[in-house]
């Protein structure tokens, strides 16, 4: 039995666990890396919500944010790829209106 000199970090340990519960569907693999590849700004008013058949959907808050994820649909796809791995399996966004804004 080896015996540990310090305690170890409690987050890192909770990062682990984390991970571990996590569901590795294609959704879950995108919201886990959406901020990171989509950018705070974005992150703040748009989500990843579904994914269906390799098309992801995404809820914005406003118009105005969904034709700018239009825009924007192939560079995040290609964000999504390198983040959350090749076979993530999305190969097209839609995106839709609705409640998306953060609290």
């Amino acid at each position: 039995m080896t015996r540990r000199v310090a305690p170890r970090r409690l987050a890192a340990a909770l990062d682990a666990l984390t991970a571990a519960a996590a569901p590795q569907t294609p959704l879950a693999r995108v919201q886990a890396v959406w901020e990171e590849v989509a950018g705070a700004v974005i992150a703040a008013h748009a989500r990843p919500v579904a994914e269906r058949g390799g098309v992801l959907v995404v809820e914005c808050a406003a118009g105005v944010w969904a034709q700018e994820l239009e825009l924007l649909a192939p560079r995040l796809l290609e964000r999504l790829r390198a983040a959350a791995g090749d076979d993530l399996g999305i190969t097209a966004l839609r995106v839709r209106v609705g409640g998306a804004e953060r609290p």
